[in-house]
């Protein structure tokens, strides 16, 4: 599907669910959406199928509730059964044309790279958008490919425009508060993150701060 200018607008800064010591799933993605975060995607990776299904029908009415766009990381036929508004598929997962295939044309299909090439299989694939990263280490996920810093980005976004690819881009992966304007500045069309946020002694202010500088107050 193509992106509206609205959905383009939320996906400019997008909110991975995590679980800390203080914080499960649904209180991270809570406090990102009364931040005024209008993307959330579950992402729940040790869990089970059935623990995510009951955590995103809790979390499907409240991304309603504060207009925000409602994504499930992997799982398409959760997508299905749920209602969510789409799916992110890892490398490892789903190839996304046969996401496509069984979600049709009315679901948002993003996926993950890390290489001009990926970026390529993922726009011949037919995805929405990308996720771009990592931007540095992170200990939110495991099997880390080689982070991208600055320069990488600069480098994939000249890569897509000279070769026609005309999709957002999101960078994520280690992302802070301090970071956010440089990233802008190298082509991509938004952020993702996760920790900065719930590692901040008031991670709803932190939300706040961070829509601000990313231009969705």
């Amino acid at each position: 599907m193509k992106l509206s200018a609205d959905i383009l607008a939320a996906s400019r800064l997008q909110f991975i669910t995590h679980f800390t010591e203080k914080y499960s799933y649904i209180d991270s993605a809570m406090m990102a959406l009364e931040g005024g975060c209008k993307w959330i995607q579950l992402r729940m990776k040790d869990a089970g199928e059935e623990e995510i299904e009951k955590t995103a029908l809790k979390l499907l009415p409240e991304c309603r509730k504060h207009g925000a766009v409602f994504i499930i990381d992997d799982h398409v036929e959760l997508v299905q059964r749920t209602g969510a508004d789409g799916v992110h598929l890892g490398k490892n997962d789903m190839p996304a044309d046969q996401a496509r295939k069984i979600l049709g044309e009315d679901f948002i299909i993003g996926g993950t790279a890390n290489t001009f090439e990926d970026i390529c299989r993922l726009a011949r694939q037919g995805v929405d958008y990308i996720g771009c990263g990592p931007f540095r280490f992170t200990a939110t996920k495991k099997n880390l490919a080689p982070v991208l810093g600055l320069d990488g980005y600069h480098r994939l976004t000249a890569q897509m425009k000279e070769n026609g690819i005309d999709l957002p881009a999101v960078a994520i992966g280690g992302i802070g508060f301090d970071d956010i304007p440089q990233i802008l500045q190298t082509g991509v069309n938004g952020i993702a993150l996760s920790g900065s946020v719930l590692r901040a002694d008031d991670p709803v202010g932190e939300m706040k701060r961070i829509l601000a500088v990313t231009g969705r107050k």
